[in-house]
């Protein structure tokens, strides 16, 4: 059976080893068919502490870590500190 991989935004970092993601939905109501959003927070385990608040990442299912912690970190697509350096060189640079 294949890892669920989920998409998320990091919201808490405040843990050893841990962060909080954020992932949101799009559901569509049974009767009305409009559609809302939804969202759900997971602890995603971290070992080397590079995810940081607002990263975009991308987290795979695995055992139990802890009493709360079933999900890995498998990589940082967008990091908020990359896009401030590239923001700040090119401010440099004009």
């Amino acid at each position: 059976m294949a890892n669920k991989k989920f998409q998320g935004t990091v919201v808490g970092e405040k843990m050893n080893k841990t962060i909080v993601v954020k992932v949101n939905r799009v559901k569509i109501h049974p009767l009305y068919k409009k559609r809302y959003m939804v969202s759900k927070r997971y602890k995603v385990h971290d070992p080397k502490e590079e995810a940081k608040i607002e990263d975009r990442v991308i987290f795979e299912e695995c055992r139990p870590l802890s009493k709360d912690k079933r999900w890995r970190l498998t990589e940082i697509q967008k990091s908020k500190i990359k896009n401030q350096n590239d923001i700040s060189k090119s401010k440099i640079n004009k």
